[in-house]
């Protein structure tokens, strides 16, 4: 007599492939995020190009999320970009720095010279490392039987 009955896999199995299955979503969506990026910055350089304004700016601040710059308009006007300045690599409080801003939104502002493809090595290594570890993880969760 044949029995038809499906049988559930073991628990640890079934834990083994819920666990593979959250780390490849998550790397999903930091693969997403790390594609995004990098647009996003290109996207900021089209507007910074289409109506380029450029200007000397003195940093005032910089820290591990944002630097701070303060430059001003050929009207005279003083901009302090809430945001701070794209591109920020090697800038120290005090230094004077020329910047490229868009004329139609002066608190989008970028260190002259620079560019989107700067962003490209340190997302791209972010990447590489997301993935290294997932992979590393559920290889381990492959090999050995983890008693549930």
């Amino acid at each position: 007599m044949v029995d038809n009955a499906v049988t559930k896999p073991p628990l640890g199995v079934r834990v083994r492939r819920a666990v593979s299955r959250a780390l490849f979503i998550v790397g999903g969506v930091v693969t997403l995020i790390c594609v995004l990026l990098p647009l996003a910055c290109w996207r900021d350089d089209v507007a910074i190009e289409k109506r380029m304004g450029e200007a000397v700016a003195q940093v005032d601040s910089v820290a591990f999320n944002r630097t701070v710059v303060r430059y001003a308009t050929p009207d005279g006007r003083v901009i302090i970009p809430s945001q701070g300045i794209l591109y920020p690599d090697g800038l120290n409080v005090g230094d004077n720095v020329r910047v490229q801003y868009d004329r139609a939104n002066p608190e989008l502002v970028r260190v002259a010279g620079r560019s989107a493809v700067l962003s490209l090595l340190p997302v791209g290594t972010f990447l590489a490392a997301v993935w290294i570890v997932i992979a590393a993880v559920v290889t381990v969760l492959r090999r050995f039987r983890v008693q549930v």
